[in-house]
């Protein structure tokens, strides 16, 4: 089993993410982990189910897979049984990473060997099998890998700008009152805006005119109410004016005052008739 590919990612990140059991199951297409008790005190790094699509037919393996480091390489080892007969694979990948000017280069060589409904598969079937599992495998792990290097180079901007920021002195500082900010004046020779006028409210409406006021809204609809001015018999009576009182008392006292005259007059013509 040969197969080389080259991917877009740093060398470093992507063997992070193929050594890391948690992403090579997320990368194996049609791998379900077992991540009970039992599954994970088997002495393996995944145990789970694995369905693998050859030619028309779908053969679904129970079984474990080690992850193994020597020398630089990376090594796949593992076994499975048929779910659904007495068949039996085991397969042993190693995969070696080399670092280039944009990218990485993975060439994988292996074995594998299978006894069931994989062996009697035509060979032609279980190559194109075997290529279209690894193309998706190198696929996903090299996006993953490309997420966490863009994560990790996200943080260390991050801590860098901060680092920055802590190390500046006071001459390179931004803040009010330093005179540092495009060299204008500091704190102190700014001058403060005036503060602005508080807001001027209507003076409040007399009471006899806010009570006559409510006495004309009264059974009028909310959309006469809204529209002013109303008009037709809906209009307003005008408010009486307070000064009533007073216009009547400037003609009254005159009147009584002639009239009183009057009297004062006739009684004194009555009584010298007399």
């Amino acid at each position: 089993m040969e197969h080389e590919v080259f991917v877009p990612v740093p060398a470093e990140a992507l063997r992070a993410a193929l050594t890391d059991p948690a992403r090579v199951a997320r990368c194996v297409p049609g791998f379900q982990r077992d991540v009970s008790e039992a599954a994970t005190g088997a002495g393996e790094d995944l145990v789970g189910r694995f369905r693998l699509r050859v030619g028309g037919h779908t053969i679904t393996y129970r079984g474990g897979l080690r992850i193994v480091e020597r020398d630089g390489a990376i090594t796949y080892e593992g076994e499975g049984a048929e779910a659904r007969g007495k068949g039996v694979a085991e397969i042993s990948l190693t995969v070696v990473l080399t670092p280039a000017a944009e990218g990485t280069g993975l060439s994988f060589t292996g074995a594998l060997t299978a006894t069931g409904r994989l062996a009697e598969e035509p060979e032609e079937a279980r190559d194109t099998a075997r290529d279209r599992l690894l193309d998706a495998f190198v696929e996903a792990a090299a996006d993953l890998a490309a997420e966490s290097a863009g994560t990790a180079e996200s943080a260390d901007a991050a801590g860098t700008r901060a680092e920055s920021d802590g190390e500046a002195g006071p001459e390179g500082r931004t803040a009010f009152g330093t005179g540092a900010f495009d060299g204008g004046p500091g704190f102190e020779e700014d001058v403060l805006p005036e503060p602005a006028a508080p807001p001027e409210f209507p003076a409040a409406k007399p009471a006899a005119e806010a009570a006559h006021a409510r006495r004309t809204m009264i059974g009028r609809s909310a959309e006469e109410v809204d529209h002013a001015p109303p008009r037709g018999r809906y209009a307003p009576v005008p408010a009486p004016e307070q000064g009533g009182a007073g216009a009547t008392l400037r003609w009254v006292a005159p009147a009584a005052a002639l009239a009183l005259a009057s009297a004062v007059i006739v009684t004194r013509a009555l009584r010298r008739r007399r």
